[in-house]
């Protein structure tokens, strides 16, 4: 399985004219990726037919939320389910770098009640002891963890992504992410034992509007800072030929 990080209605229908199958969808990915709006996501599931793996993330930096925040990730994860969400992505960790049992066991009723799947994202990647939260994640019932193993890239994190997969991937859905390509998807696969990847293929397309005589909204970086991210129907076509 595919999945292509989007951060648009626009990328997503990007992502299934080239052939993708699941989308996970976010808004502001230049911070990681926050959650979408219902309004986007009615779109994606009006005009394409992705299985769409909804963020719920009220915010740029960590994972370890006010309880103001909580109350908005709730309320907006409860919206996305209702607007017909096949799932969604989140992730709650206090300020140890520990899983927040807590908050992901109340995330991940509320997500089965929708008979919905439910995704730790890569959250994962800052906690202490891969092993002891990938069994309170599965212990919490959660489907499935988005990981680059810990490291900035998943070909980095290969040694633990498969010590995952090799201990626990009968119990829980283990999905590499960050960095993985059509040059690396099918060894990154191979050498781990996974199933499925997450990828962004990403491109950028320029906005001549993005700076002012006096003002910048840049965020690109060299030589695109005058861009936007977007998706590569190239760059996920190349993807989907590898059989994914």
């Amino acid at each position: 399985m595919l999945e292509i990080c989007c951060g648009s209605f626009e990328d997503a229908l990007t992502a299934w004219e080239a052939g993708a199958k699941r989308v996970e969808l976010n808004s502001a990915l230049h911070l990681g990726g926050l959650t979408p709006s219902a309004a986007c996501l009615d779109l994606v599931k009006k005009k394409t037919g992705l299985q769409v793996i909804c963020m719920v993330r009220p915010r740029g930096a960590g994972f370890c939320y006010t309880s103001s925040q909580k109350e908005q990730m709730f309320a907006e994860a409860e919206e996305l389910l209702d607007h017909g969400s096949d799932g969604l992505a989140f992730g709650f960790l206090g300020p140890e770098g520990e899983i927040d049992q807590a908050a992901t066991e109340q995330m991940t009723k509320l997500i089965h009640r929708y008979q919905k799947t439910a995704v730790f994202h890569r959250a994962f990647d800052c906690v202490k002891d891969p092993d002891a939260a990938a069994q309170q994640l599965i212990a919490l019932n959660v489907d499935r963890i988005l990981t680059s193993g810990l490291e900035d890239k998943a070909w980095d994190g290969i040694p633990v992504i498969s010590r995952l997969q090799q201990q626990y991937g009968k119990q829980i859905e283990i999905l590499a992410g960050s960095g993985i390509n059509a040059s690396n998807a099918r060894e990154i696969m191979e050498k781990t034992g996974i199933s499925q990847v997450h990828s962004s293929c990403r491109a950028w397309r320029e906005d001549p509007t993005t700076r002012g005589e006096r003002v910048s909204y840049s965020f690109g970086p060299a030589p695109w800072e005058m861009a936007y991210d977007m998706v590569s129907k190239d760059l996920v076509r190349k993807m989907v030929e590898l059989g994914l």
